[in-house]
């Protein structure tokens, strides 16, 4: 299984979102997740594609997440969930994107903005 990286662009802010993020489009990456991980660089994500629902079980820090629609439309934020949550979920979303705790706040990706997923290299 190679890993996959892209760069997420929020379009309607002319931002970019988060520089080096992982795909997990395997169903053990999606389980696996950011379990293994102690935290997030600024720069850093994880897009988790076919996707509508997340937990946060046995993370060590909080996150942010966007659930996404087939277009890229951002369908849903949720600012610095806490570890341990059961679950949050997004029926229509088909990817979800999870970032350091703060990410959002900082670039103002919001509800009804369209991200543009390019891959690196």
């Amino acid at each position: 299984m190679s890993v996959v990286v892209v760069s997420v662009l929020n379009q309607t802010k002319g931002c970019m979102l988060v520089a080096r993020c992982v795909v997990a489009a395997h169903p053990l990456a999606r389980v696996r997740g950011l379990l293994h991980r102690r935290s997030l660089a600024e720069d850093e994500g994880l897009l988790l594609t076919p996707c509508n629902n997340i937990h946060t079980w046995f993370m060590r820090f909080p996150i942010d997440v966007v659930f996404l629609g087939a277009g890229g439309e951002v369908l849903r934020v949720v600012h610095m969930l806490p570890p341990f949550r059961v679950r949050a979920c997004w029926r229509r979303a088909r990817a979800v994107l999870e970032l350091p705790a703060g990410r959002l706040a900082r670039t103002g990706t919001d509800v009804g903005d369209r991200l543009v997923i390019m891959r690196n290299g």
